[in-house]
């Protein structure tokens, strides 16, 4: 689908959320598996959570460095689907774009605002307890904005795609839950 063609909110586009949505997840703890396995760490990994297997990094200044991996993941991803939608006008990268700003958003709303990446890269660095949240949020609205607006995507369909990000997202938190 391009935005050549007709612009509709298909089921096929719309379903395709679900597994952006695993994706998403799964690639932003890949962020922080990768930086401390880098830094010598034996992580843990799982749908929603990674950890030092230690119980603790081999050295405290790993903290800041695991915690930035996955907003960091989350920022690239977003970029990558952007340049393709820069590239090519599909609106089927679109949902990776989307969802990358929606799950950072509701995790920072909903999921304990101490406990999420944002909020701890904040007190690690000394920094007012929302800068850094500000900063993830302001760079992954900017680059939805200007997707929105290349693929012509106005406000009545970003609301259908916020529906479907709020239930894909729960559906992740929901089969989370199941497994752990």
């Amino acid at each position: 689908m391009t935005i050549n063609a007709e612009n509709n909110l298909s089921l096929k586009f719309m379903l395709l959320f679900i597994p952006v949505a695993y994706t998403s997840y799964l690639l932003h703890e890949f962020g922080h598996w990768i930086i401390g396995e880098v830094l010598g760490n034996n992580m843990v990994y799982s749908l929603n959570y990674v950890w030092p297997q230690s119980g603790h990094y081999i050295e405290a200044s790993h903290e800041i460095y695991v915690s930035i991996g996955g907003p960091a993941f989350t920022i690239l991803l977003s970029l990558f689907f952007f340049l393709i939608i820069e590239k090519y006008k599909t609106m089927y990268a679109y949902p990776f774009v989307f969802f990358q700003m929606f799950c950072r958003f509701f995790a920072l709303l909903f999921g304990g605002f101490g406990q999420q990446d944002e909020a701890r890269i904040s007190a690690i660095l000394g920094l007012g307890a929302y800068t850094v949240a500000i900063i993830v949020l302001l760079i992954l609205f900017l680059i939805v904005l200007r997707a929105s607006y290349l693929l012509r995507i106005n406000l009545k369909k970003n609301s259908y795609i916020l529906t479907m990000s709020t239930l894909c997202n729960l559906l992740v938190i929901g089969t989370y839950r199941m497994i752990s």
